[in-house]
């Protein structure tokens, strides 16, 4: 098995070490250990933390790429991911054309020649869906029959599961394990333990129905080209996170940079930085990046030798794609980081610091940046789910991630025209909704979490 290593992956990689450093260092340091528990310790917020972890572990594991080796991997020598080789059924079992969820039947017409010879015009059965049944009037039992199999496995997993963490939890508190669960089951744990394992339930439900039924029905249907619909929206959400992630990593340089730097040398360089955002910001954001994503697009095309493959260009245009994202959206947190800057730089201490001769960077790096981390990881998070939607809209309009990539946004806009069928085909454009919808609410809940720990103004107005 070959590793292939893409743009996006070194990214996403030296995001997830950071995490982790920034995971470990939180645990060091007891200060912010309230902090932790101000988010986590509210069933919603646990909620949301849990389903945006769920995201995340299936965007990392498309970021592991690699070559495939076998004729069975889709096309020997492609570049496959991990997911690939997870959801194989699917991956690889496509249909002609549209197909409704759980059909075994196309969802079109075609002409079909009869055994008698005669031609005619009726829906013919699905190449892989359903071809395990010998009659299409067994469906209605085999869906039962595997439903009822997925929740005894759910709930045997999820038991097996439970028991083990809690078991833990026991161990940790030196607390009898028939205590704790009385308390789990009335609700007095300090831990929402409850919504934990509720949560906890309802993804090991999900996962195993979706692990049990891959192989024998298309879940959430077909498109026109006859590609599985629930493969498209979990791809997808690589690209959504990659955009709302691997943006901030263009964006937080230059609005921290030119935001503190206004705020505290101010004079000419405050007007210098003043007028490049306030000129930026001026511009219409839609038609800039459009500018720019044309632009590339031009380029691209005309040097078609830059890149070894069509996943290689694809993913290079959603590189650009977030650094165009990046160097236009960092206007807003500059101006907050000018602000607090502003009033800090009236302080006591730093005034100190100043008669007693300490360096201006000293002083930035000392004083300053750590006063302003708490809006810039809110401004993080908060923009996070626009720029998911900003994705969305992008693609919808054209000139957002490459067409053979998959996005939510690529889903909605080719089922726009799919909407005007009669019957209407409408699964495609209630997958991306749905995948989308929970991936922006949840993020949404765990900012309003981070914005309520890390605000110190946010305890104040909830007082009043």
């Amino acid at each position: 098995m070959n590793m292939v290593m893409l743009s996006t992956d070194y990214l996403i990689y030296l995001l997830v070490i950071i995490s982790i450093i920034l995971v470990v260092r939180t645990y060091q340091k007891d200060q912010l250990i309230p902090f932790m528990r101000k988010i986590f310790y509210r069933p919603l917020n646990l909620a949301a933390g849990i389903i945006l972890t769920v995201y995340i572990i299936v965007g990392l594991l498309d970021t592991i790429h690699f070559k495939a080796t076998q004729v069975s991997d889709q096309q020997k020598g492609s570049i496959i991911s991990l997911l690939d080789k997870i959801l194989k059924p699917i991956s690889m079992q496509s249909e002609r054309t549209f197909s409704a969820p759980f059909a075994i039947y196309a969802f079109t017409k075609e002409s079909m020649t009869l055994p008698s010879g005669e031609v005619a015009r009726d829906y013919p059965r699905l190449t892989h869906a359903g071809s395990h049944l010998k009659s299409p009037t067994e469906q209605a039992i085999d869906l039962k029959q595997r439903f009822i199999v997925v929740c005894y496995q759910s709930v045997i997993i999820w038991a097996a599961l439970s028991i083990l963490i809690l078991m833990y939890a026991c161990s940790n508190h030196r607390i009898s394990f028939e205590t704790f669960f009385g308390a789990i089951v009335m609700g007095r744990t300090v831990f929402p333990w409850r919504t934990f394992l509720l949560t906890l339930g309802a993804i090991i439900l999900l996962v195993v129905s979706i692990m049990s039924l891959i192989p024998y029905y298309h879940i959430l249907g077909t498109n026109q080209v006859g590609e599985d619909v629930l493969y498209q929206s979990l791809k997808s959400i690589r690209t959504g996170l990659v955009i709302g992630t691997v943006t901030t990593l263009v964006m937080l340089p230059f609005a921290v940079l030119f935001g503190i730097m206004a705020g505290y040398f101010r004079g000419w360089v405050d007007d210098v930085i003043q007028y490049v955002y306030t000129t930026l910001s001026s511009i219409p954001g839609v038609l800039l990046i459009a500018a720019a994503v044309l632009t590339l697009q031009l380029v691209m095309d005309r040097h078609a030798e830059w890149f070894v493959t069509a996943l290689h260009r694809s993913d290079t245009r959603l590189l650009a794609l977030c650094a165009i994202l990046g160097l236009t959206s960092w206007t807003g947190l500059c101006r907050l980081l000018r602000g607090e800057t502003l009033k800090i730089n009236e302080m006591d201490y730093i005034k100190a610091a100043h008669s007693l001769g300490v360096g201006d960077f000293k002083i930035i790096f000392k004083h300053f940046l750590p006063n302003v981390i708490h809006i810039i990881l809110i401004t993080l998070t908060l923009d996070f789910s626009g720029l998911v939607l900003a994705e969305a809209v992008l693609s919808y309009v054209g000139v957002g991630v490459d067409p053979s990539s998959y996005s939510w946004g690529t889903m909605i806009n080719s089922a726009r025209l799919e909407m005007a069928r009669v019957p209407i085909v409408w699964w495609s454009l209630t997958a991306a909704f749905v995948f989308m919808f929970t991936l922006v609410l949840a993020a949404n809940i765990f900012s309003d979490a981070v914005r309520d720990a890390f605000d110190p103004h946010s305890e104040r107005r909830g007082a009043r």
